[in-house]
């Protein structure tokens, strides 16, 4: 029952102790398995364009003795001040190492950083167990539990990124996305609904401000976008027609020199997709992966449809996944920028700051690297519109 419960984004929004406990750990593996496999290549202090895996890993123990057992206002939860006092770290140079990435890509050596990680968890599951169990004194353990799976994701990024091979025994979750055979699309009736989360539980502060939203009829894609319907817009010339593209995206394009989506290396007569250090032949209904804001827009220009609003998004994922409406493969981009609910307020240690306005872009959903305990239909991201590192991709509405 415990191991059902670890995989149900309800009962960890709300998970005890005994739960709290056994996820943490459950999230620390994950980690210390992504971290094994860098190291077994000799890549765990190196990566192309971000911080190297076992920065990550230090990180992930250094956030949670942050905000858990250095914490002294941790009883107070959301409602603590970030300013409150620190006490001293068990690794005297972990602010140093682990509070930003470093620019000089300096790294302690990987057994003090596996020390620390094995210190401070053993401590976090100590000061959990006496712990009292209300929302207020369990937040700080939820949101480390939260920061710890958004590592792993992001270390499955790095190994994508880096192209490496991660076979015979990889990290779960780690085979792509499945291939779905299309379905019509569907039509959902004018009608009102909540947007955002109620409050209970551990809530991520980009989903705070539940309010009411009156939705007109529309029509949206039962699936994200797939390879084949996406190389139908490549191979009619998509990324040279300047009037598929906002200016930002046409700049983009331009810039980079893109020809399709992240790792897709043919987009003629089938697609060939770098993965797992090898070059693959992608099925062409798994959905498209790696693209943009900017690439997800111009498609739906050039298929005369549109990203859906995040309300529509959230309606279909809550109520229509009876009806065929599949979500959870990829992350998805919809219309509109990053803005807070009504009644947002941020609190410390929030991991989605609210970005300046117009300056990111928004994901809805999850994608198949995202533990399921985090598979939450009222779940945002934040991300510039030129991001492609993310397991990301779209649907789309009718016009």
């Amino acid at each position: 029952m415990r191991a059902a419960a670890l995989d149900d984004p309800w009962r960890i929004r709300h998970a005890d102790i005994d739960l709290l406990s056994l996820a943490l750990i459950d999230a620390r593996n994950l980690t210390l398995r992504w971290l094994a496999v860098f190291e077994a290549r000799g890549l765990d202090g190196e990566a192309a364009g971000t911080a190297a895996p076992r920065w990550w890993a230090g990180h992930a123990a250094w956030h949670q003795e942050y905000w858990i057992a250095r914490h002294v206002q941790r009883q107070r939860g959301a409602h603590c001040s970030s300013a409150a006092l620190r006490l001293p770290s068990v690794e005297r140079h972990a602010d140093a190492w682990f509070q930003q990435a470093p620019a000089d890509g300096e790294l302690p050596e990987a057994e003090r950083v596996r020390a620390f990680m094995a210190e401070t968890m053993d401590t976090t599951l100590e000061l959990l167990a006496g712990n009292d169990p209300t929302d207020d004194a369990l937040h700080f353990f939820r949101a480390a539990l939260l920061h710890e799976d958004r590592v792993g994701e992001h270390l499955a990024e790095i190994a994508a990124a880096a192209q490496l091979t991660v076979d015979p025994d990889p990290p779960p979750p780690w085979q792509p996305p499945p291939a779905r055979p299309a379905r019509e699309a569907l039509w959902m009736p004018a009608q009102t609904t909540t947007v955002g989360s109620t409050a209970g539980g551990f809530v991520p502060d980009n989903e705070r401000g539940p309010h009411e939203v009156a939705i007109p009829e529309f029509e949206i894609d039962a699936q994200a976008v797939s390879w084949a319907r996406f190389v139908e817009f490549a191979e009619d010339g998509g990324y040279d027609r300047r009037e598929l593209w906002a200016d930002t995206g046409w700049d983009w394009v331009q810039l980079h020199g893109r020809r399709g989506p992240r790792d897709a290396e043919q987009l003629r007569g089938g697609v060939l997709v770098m993965r797992q250090g090898r070059t693959q032949r992608v099925p062409p209904t798994q959905p498209v992966l790696h693209v943009s804001r900017h690439e997800a827009a111009a498609w739906c220009r050039w298929a005369g449809r549109r990203l859906p609003t995040e309300p529509e998004w959230e309606l279909a994922a809550v109520r229509a996944v009876s009806r065929g409406f599949v979500w959870g493969d990829v992350f998805e981009w919809v219309a509109g920028s990053a803005r807070p609910w009504p009644g947002y307020g941020a609190s410390p240690g929030s991991l989605d700051p609210m970005p300046a306005p117009g300056s990111q872009g928004v994901l809805r959903g999850a994608s198949w690297v995202t533990p399921a305990r985090w598979r939450h239909p009222r779940a945002r991201r934040f991300c510039t519109p030129d991001a492609d590192s993310m397991f990301c991709g779209f649907r789309s509405c009718a016009l």
